[in-house]
């Protein structure tokens, strides 16, 4: 599939500003290196997502950054949409997966509905760049994000995930870590996904309630939690909507970030 991105006018990477070359390339070599250097992690993390992909399905990686989820979906066998706002982030996607006919790079956002949104760029550390204004105030209330700057602003294209399903298909697993930009993205939702991933954070634990409750307007959900980067749950047993809000709702606001996993209710016997 290669690069298709459809729709507006692509955020260009010449037209960044160039005052901070040498802090974009290295907030870029540390993403490469954090997400792609651990081979135990890769062989951990390619068998946690073969409970959601199998051969031959399609997955969506919203907010795909330097693509590491991007080839793990390869590897099992998927085809995949990876989507990235960030001009560097889209470069390199377009290096690494731009002549893979299994990979189509969206160089756009998501969100509730079509349009143009702003983007906060944070130079230094890029994984934490977002289009979610209030956000960042939540955030840095952690000791972990105070240091964090976001220090530049670009309008990049947005598309909803309706429009990406009618465009490519339904996904059978969509994953979504987009810094605090989570329930926009599934408030451009109509339909009850297969399977889903979305980040948590527990100082601003209130957006990932706000997920759960999304995601169970939409249909019937069982959902479990995995902490940062580890690829293994953090609690026996999917629980229901509730049970899933009571326990991010009583997350001590130090600990790790992770991602909650939803599997739609009639499918969960289908996952290991």
């Amino acid at each position: 599939m290669g690069d298709c991105c459809a729709g507006g006018p692509l955020a260009d990477p010449n037209s960044m500003p160039r005052r901070h070359l040498i802090s974009r390339a290295a907030g870029i070599t540390r993403s490469l290196i954090t997400y792609y250097s651990p081979v135990w992690r890769r062989r951990r993390m390619e068998a946690f997502y073969r409970q959601f992909l199998h051969e031959g399905d399609l997955a969506f990686d919203i907010g795909a950054h330097v693509g590491n989820r991007v080839r793990v979906f390869r590897r099992i066998g998927a085809r995949v949409i990876a989507v990235e706002p960030q001009p560097d982030f889209i470069a390199v996607l377009r290096l690494l997966y731009g002549r893979d006919s299994g990979v189509c790079i969206e160089a756009s956002g998501v969100a509730a509905e079509p349009g143009q949104g702003r983007l906060h760029l944070s130079t230094c550390t890029p994984t934490v760049s977002t289009f979610a204004d209030s956000w960042r105030d939540d955030v840095q209330t952690d000791r972990r994000f105070q240091r964090i700057r976001w220090d530049t602003v670009i309008s990049v294209p947005l598309v909803s995930l309706d429009e990406l399903i009618a465009r490519h298909g339904e996904p059978q697993f969509c994953k979504i870590d987009v810094e605090g930009f989570e329930h926009e993205v599934l408030s451009g939702l109509s339909q009850p996904l297969a399977t889903l991933s979305f980040e948590y954070i527990p100082v601003a634990a209130a957006r990932a309630i706000a997920c759960v409750e999304r995601t169970s307007a939409l249909g019937e959900y069982r959902y479990r939690h995995s902490r940062v980067e580890t690829h293994r749950w953090a609690t026996h047993g999917w629980l229901g909507p509730q049970a899933m809000i009571k326990l991010l709702d009583n997350l001590p606001t130090d600990d790790r970030s992770g991602d909650v996993y939803a599997v739609r209710a009639d499918l969960l016997s289908a996952v290991a």
